[in-house]
């Protein structure tokens, strides 16, 4: 049995993740560093952030951005760096610009013509109601009333045993 633990435990330490260790100077770095590292994504991965992603490029930005809010630089700073070399796709919210009015208010230009759609599909059933005029069934002349209700008499009482 031993011989069995002995090879799994060599194998569980090559199998450790390397957890990624940045040491601060105050904790409002390590908070602006967490919080930048939430809101920029990993242009490798498709909607992972920085913080979750495991992939090497992902591993250098977390590095890049921990060298910058070291070096003492602003938000904004950082965010227009990332996007000048990675572009708008790393930031989960985007700039509002004329590039991206179409992101930000086409849902709600969508659902406004839906509205519209449905209330004028609503109007047109409702004319297309008031305008029918219900069928009325002639009625049955006298002589036929009476024809119909002797047949109807006769075969009552027919009998066919």
């Amino acid at each position: 049995m031993k011989w069995i633990a002995l090879p799994l435990l060599l194998l569980s330490m090559s199998l450790s993740a390397a957890i990624d260790t940045y040491e601060f100077d105050n904790n409002t770095q390590r908070k602006r560093f967490q919080q930048l590292s939430q809101e920029l994504r990993c242009p490798k991965c498709q909607n992972q952030n920085l913080a979750g992603s495991n992939s090497a490029i992902a591993s250098d930005l977390r590095d890049k951005l921990y060298q910058m809010v070291r070096a003492g630089q602003s938000t904004a700073q950082i965010k227009t760096y990332m996007v000048e070399r990675y572009g708008e796709f790393v930031l989960y919210k985007p700039s509002m610009n004329s590039m991206t009015y179409a992101l930000w208010y086409g849902p709600f230009v969508l659902l406004f013509i839906g509205l519209l759609v449905v209330v004028a599909l609503s109007r047109k059933k409702a004319s297309r109601k008031a305008t029918e005029v219900p069928e009325v069934k002639p009625q049955q002349q006298p002589e036929e009333q009476q024809t119909h209700q002797q047949r109807m008499k006769d075969l009552l009482d027919k009998k066919d045993d």
